[in-house]
């Protein structure tokens, strides 16, 4: 039979995992190139042949998304798989129509090729959208479990923009290990939090060598906590789903892929800042639920924010700074720093856009509706430098830190600044305790 040619349409991701557990060693299928999108500077590198296996020795090149037609016809490529997430359904089935134009098939993977089965429990947090609140729900998962005297060991979702042979599996215990492995600002932020918890996260490209490692973790492991990213299912099949909805996008739990996918198979369903959602839009939310996934627990949580110090709030004009993925790809107008803007009563949030440089210009401009926050950008040290030199160049009285980590620890602001921080509190029950304890008891975890 003669071997299909295939592309992989992909992020740096779960494009590089839908390979690994599908294709490496698929005698039926010749992957000829990765694409990439949504993280800048990821294309033009290629996946290792250290990593792709026996039937790839010389590696699998990695080319832009824009590239896709004329790459469909210059390598005869028969199949695309699309295998990246927090997509309108409009985007997927217009790639969908690029690759039928341009005369190949289109695929999408689901769970039963692509998650891998654990030797132990695995709990797995989801989410319809980038920045509804995962992590601070997976923090809280764990630290239920902890307080019942559980080893717990947390996977994260990959990040991996650098160097892959070296990424292949990673462990994050101490905050030295973020620079040891040359972090970006955006896997910092989801791995420091952990780390100053005192909590054991591993990450990287090779999910089944990355979920040995965890099981055998120097520490132990009792149990292993997936800590999802954007709106992706897990990598590993999970005993207990837990996915996060966010009322200030109500309805994109039925837009965007496959953040549906993660709705409907949730066990557990949170809907998230009810504290700071409409009502209304906190309904529109609980009946989707409903219609999609009736038999989920439904729990109703806040982000509680609170801030360093008030007073650099309070009257001032100030920069607010967030999570770049969550103002870029997950379309948040909204986040932490301006809702603490406002509760804290700042006289002025102040646009930085007269004041960009560099890299952050190219994301303003692919990104337009972000408005008047500034995204925390660091995929490689020019972004780093761009962001710093940007909230150094803004005419603003302090700087609203509103990123899971601290900016003043890897650049140099000049001026105030005050950190925003926000955690999972579950509102009347059922709560996590309670699905937490059920599932302890169901699985024998304490002797």
């Amino acid at each position: 039979m003669t071997k299909k040619n295939v592309i992989i349409i992909g992020a740096a991701g779960r494009d590089f995992h839908n390979f690994n557990v599908f294709f490496r060693d698929n005698e039926l299928y010749n992957v000829v190139a990765f694409t990439a999108a949504q993280i800048p500077d990821i294309f033009g590198r290629k996946y290792p042949g250290e990593l792709a296996g026996k039937l790839y020795p010389e590696g699998i090149p990695v080319y832009s998304e824009e590239e896709l037609p004329a790459l469909i016809k210059k390598l005869k490529v028969d199949l695309c798989v699309f295998s990246y997430s927090d997509i309108t359904y409009q985007k997927v089935m217009s790639v969908s129509a690029i690759v039928n134009a341009a005369g190949a098939s289109f695929m999408l993977l689901g769970p039963t090729e692509t998650m891998i089965k654990s030797r132990k429990p695995v709990i797995a947090v989801g989410a319809v959208r980038t920045g509804c609140g995962k992590s601070q729900t997976s923090r809280r998962v764990i630290e239920i479990l902890l307080s019942k005297g559980l080893k717990v060991v947390a996977v994260r979702h990959p990040m991996p923009y650098g160097d892959l042979s070296l990424q292949k599996v990673q462990r994050f215990a101490e905050i030295s290990d973020l620079d040891r492995y040359g972090c970006t600002i955006e896997e910092m932020e989801e791995y420091e939090p952990h780390i100053v918890r005192g909590n054991v996260i591993y990450a990287g490209v090779d999910y089944e060598a990355i979920l040995k490692k965890a099981e055998n973790d120097p520490r132990g492991c009792d149990i292993i906590v997936w800590d999802g990213g954007n709106n992706d299912f897990p990598f590993f099949k999970p005993d207990l789903m837990i996915t996060v909805t966010d009322p200030h996008r109500a309805g994109h739990e039925l837009r965007y892929y496959p953040g549906e996918v993660t709705l409907r198979l949730a066990d557990i369903v949170i809907i998230n800042k009810i504290d700071t959602a409409s009502p209304d839009a906190v309904q529109i939310v609980r009946e989707n639920i409903n219609h999609v996934n009736p038999s989920a627990v439904v729990i109703d949580a806040a982000s509680p924010i609170k801030t360093d110090n008030p007073l650099l709030i309070k009257g001032k004009r100030v920069l607010v700074v967030e999570d770049g993925p969550t103002l870029t790809h997950g379309e948040m107008k909204i986040g932490a720093g301006v809702v603490a803007a406002s509760r804290y009563g700042a006289s002025q949030i102040v646009d930085p856009r007269p004041y960009i440089v560099g890299k952050l210009a190219d994301t303003f401009r692919t990104y337009p509706e972000i408005g008047t926050v500034l995204p925390a950008m660091g995929y490689g040290k020019q972004q780093l430098r761009d962001l710093e030199r940007t909230i150094n160049n803004t005419k603003c009285d302090s700087v609203i830190i509103a990123t899971p980590i601290d900016l003043n620890r890897i650049i140099k602001i000049q001026k105030p600044t005050t950190r925003v921080y926000y955690d999972l509190q579950e509102i009347g029950y059922p709560d996590l305790v309670q699905v937490l304890d059920d599932f302890i008891s169901r699985k024998n975890l304490i002797k």
